[in-house]
């Protein structure tokens, strides 16, 4: 049930109106200000590129024998793969400014309320990518990487050995598509919650829809990770696990929705004192 705003709020929301080509103004200015932080975010971000880059290969070092270099097969391939890396950590570090700045443009045309309703969700937003980005990073990657050594084989009679040689290139990129897709992807429960909250879903809307849902959570692990069934399993189970809690988050927001409603439907004793 929504929220009938008030006349302060609907007056607030009145003087908030200005005209189109001043919405595109400002929404220019916004993306303008945003570049901005990515490309000074790019430039500090590119100056530590060698720190970033230990850091993400970390996990391979530490499953590679000692002395196992990577390699890159292409001139400017190690070039290339800073400046990746550059982007990568610019994108983390300037995206809470890049949302806020999105959060400014789009805060003047809602309520109050509304604004005082988003504000969790915007919180719960870095916190959760932050927790699926580690989840990858600390305990599939790990697990990911000893498993494809598993492939190599030693040399020998009638063997040819095979030998990981990794490029700098395709495993870094491998590692940031994985962070990048396990950080969006435990948004997950944010976004149904607050679908739930403006009542766009209801958590016996998404029980009934479970089957469909896992469907759709495979389909979408097939596509945002690499092609390998490993990187799908390790995100499809807990998007399936982060479903089954949206469910439970949306009920409960339905059950304290029910109580208020149910204790401003009751009306108010007449009883005096004696």
């Amino acid at each position: 049930m929504a929220v009938t705003p008030s006349p302060e709020e609907e007056a607030e929301l009145e003087s908030s109106k200005a005209p189109l080509l001043e919405h595109l103004v400002e929404l220019r200015n916004r993306i303008i200000y945003s570049m901005i932080a990515f490309f000074i975010a790019f430039i500090a971000c590119y100056a530590v590129a060698e720190p970033i880059y230990s850091f993400l290969t970390a996990p391979l070092a530490a499953a590679l024998p000692a002395g196992r270099p990577m390699i890159y097969t292409a001139l400017y391939e190690a070039f290339f793969t800073y400046v990746k890396v550059g982007m990568f950590g610019a994108l983390c570090l300037a995206f809470p400014f890049m949302a806020w700045q999105l959060w400014m443009f789009i805060a003047p045309g809602l309520y109050r309320h509304e604004r005082a309703a988003f504000i969790p969700f915007l919180l719960a937003t870095p916190i959760m990518f932050i927790i699926g980005a580690a989840f990858v990073y600390y305990l599939i990657l790990p697990f990911a990487i000893h498993f494809f050594l598993g492939f190599e084989q030693q040399g020998g009679e009638g063997r040819v050995p095979i030998e990981l040689q990794a490029r700098v290139g395709e495993y870094l990129s491998f590692v940031m598509t994985l962070i990048f897709a396990f950080g969006f992807c435990f948004e997950l429960p944010v976004l149904l919650t607050l679908l739930g909250r403006v009542g766009i879903v209801t958590s016996q809307g998404l029980a009934s829809a479970r089957r469909y849902a896992i469907v759709g959570v495979v389909a979408i692990a097939a596509v945002v990770t690499p092609p390998d069934v490993f990187s799908q399993v390790s995100l499809s189970i807990p998007l399936i696990a982060l479903y089954e809690i949206s469910i439970w988050s949306v009920r409960l927001i339905e059950r304290g929705r029910a109580k208020r409603e149910a204790a401003e439907a009751q009306p108010p004793s007449n009883i005096q004192p004696t």
